[in-house]
């Protein structure tokens, strides 16, 4: 990991469990910044979009979404490395970094978030379900989270609901530090 690159782990800090409110606020302050987004996900299935483009206006922030789920189309779309895929997993720091920076090379959008992690049933032997990285690529640097949602006795729609609300946490936490 290089020095623009952070690893920072993550959990909830909304008690909020309004997906769409939190979606407006985001896309509120993507407008008041002149900002553009788009999302890769895979564990969360397009959800992270769905919430976006449930919002009125949204079209002139969100700019594109794409849902990579299989490996296939994380290497052939992202260009992610399937060195990276086959040696450290589709669910990793690195996996998610790749998809971040394959997604600004794709989109062009000045924020661009990927996510790749195990909502469940089952993960690898080494993995908790509820694993989750979220990659961020604005301003030349990419910013990765690992969002422990693990422990906590959650289900595949429950991890994938709260990937989406962390998701959203972190961007609107990122937007209002630059606005200060």
């Amino acid at each position: 990991m290089d020095s623009n690159n952070l690893k920072i782990s993550y959990s909830p800090i909304s008690t909020i469990d309004d997906t769409s409110m939190l979606a407006k606020k985001m896309v509120t302050l993507l407008k008041n910044s002149n900002l553009t987004i788009a999302v890769a996900e895979s564990c969360t299935g397009g959800m992270i979009s769905q919430a976006i483009t449930s919002i009125p206006g949204a079209s002139s922030v969100y700019e594109f979404g794409v849902c990579t789920y299989s490996n296939r189309m994380k290497t052939e779309f992202l260009n992610v490395s399937p060195v990276i895929l086959d040696a450290l997993g589709t669910v990793s720091y690195e996996t998610a970094e790749a998809m971040a920076k394959g997604l600004k090379i794709r989109s062009g959008a000045d924020i661009c978030v990927s996510v790749t992690g195990f909502a469940g049933p089952t993960s690898d032997i080494n993995t908790p379900i509820g694993t989750v990285y979220v990659g961020i690529y604005f301003k030349e640097r990419t910013f990765v989270r690992l969002l422990k949602l693990w422990g906590m006795g959650y289900d595949r729609d429950t991890i994938r609901r709260k990937t989406t609300i962390c998701v959203f946490e972190i961007v609107i936490s990122m937007l209002e530090n630059i606005q200060d």
